[in-house]
């Protein structure tokens, strides 16, 4: 079993980004709109709910979100600082990262700084998370995790650098934060690739090459560095600054979430608006343009997910056999 490293209650969040409603459900202890404070912490947490409240939105002529506007969250969720607990360690401490592979975490460089690397480690040394850990499982497909749910720091495997540590992005010279917490448990496929050099035939817009993203909804939070096996639900197809930047909607096959979700119908509406939204506004702050999306602004279907990643698996095939081209990425 999985140890979440970060604590489970209910909190008020202030967002600046619109999250879509989903109302309480039958028998929650939160009937109302808005709580004019957080909940005590002696007070009952509501346990994997996965219900979202917001207030309304106004957008000014430049397609900017008010900074006012408060969304709630009662999900399994934890604390809303820029770095996580999932990573306050210090020194060279090791986490299990994924026992079936024998694979282990080890971080060097300090929290919350460029130096900041959490490095994976196998039976001979340092490996890739990208390169050397498998697409598939016994279950499902392998996730690793680069952002536990509701913690802001942007990190993720950094493609570039020898042997694809996770670090912290960074925009500008600055570390890179969202404008607030990430409501999911967010990284990508290994042995995926969104080639730059592919212009999808319907969309018209190239990869962005990176590995495929995935969002997972499950209950818990899971470590940075975990390799979590997820079942795809669904696929959106996002355009970001003229890229195609894939988002798969997936949940942990251990997850209770699992055996009621099987397809992109089986999502509540609420939940599958939610992501699009949020990833659609979330670069405004900084004074980006909306980010769209193809087929229609809908998630495929899991079967078509899973050509997706069949699609971007081939690319990295031929990427990793030198076919393609891999300009500055790391490889060997």
């Amino acid at each position: 079993m999985r140890r979440s490293l970060i604590p489970r209650h209910r909190f008020l969040l202030e967002s600046s980004w619109p999250i879509v409603i989903q109302g309480p459900r039958q028998g929650s202890c939160c009937s109302c709109r808005f709580h004019p404070h957080p909940p005590r912490s002696n007070q009952s947490t509501i346990a994997d709910d996965q219900l979202y409240h917001t207030s309304n939105t106004s957008i000014n002529a430049n397609m900017k979100l008010s900074a006012s506007t408060l969304a709630f969250l009662a999900l399994s969720a934890g604390t809303t600082n820029a770095w996580s607990n999932a990573i306050r360690h210090s020194g060279a401490r090791s986490f299990s990262a994924a026992a079936l592979f024998g694979v282990s975490t080890e971080i060097s460089g300090e929290a919350g700084t460029e130096s900041f690397r959490l490095n994976f480690k196998g039976e001979d040394g340092a490996i890739s998370p990208w390169h050397d850990i498998p697409l598939k499982g016994e279950k499902g497909f392998n996730m690793v995790v680069e952002i536990p749910k509701m913690s802001k720091a942007k990190m993720e495997i950094a493609t570039k650098e020898e042997s694809n540590p996770i670090a912290q992005d960074i925009k500008k010279g600055n570390l890179r934060d969202y404008h607030g917490p990430i409501f999911w448990n967010y990284g990508c496929l290994p042995q995926t690739w969104e080639d730059p050099n592919e212009e999808h035939p319907e969309l018209k817009v190239f990869g962005d090459d990176d590995p495929i993203d995935v969002v997972e909804i499950g209950s818990k939070a899971l470590d940075m560095g975990s390799v979590t096996e997820v079942k795809p639900l669904g696929v959106l197809a996002m355009i970001d600054d003229g890229e195609l930047d894939w988002k798969v909607l997936a949940v942990a096959v251990d997850d209770p979430l699992a055996e009621e979700y099987n397809d992109i119908d089986d999502v509540p509406d609420a939940i599958k608006d939610g992501v699009r939204e949020w990833f659609r506004w979330y670069k405004t702050p900084d004074d980006k343009p909306l980010n769209g999306f193809g087929f229609d602004e809908k998630f495929l279907n899991a079967a078509e997910t899973e050509k997706v990643i069949e699609e971007t698996n081939e690319a990295w095939k031929k990427l990793k056999a030198g076919e393609t081209e891999a300009g500055k990425l790391w490889t060997n």
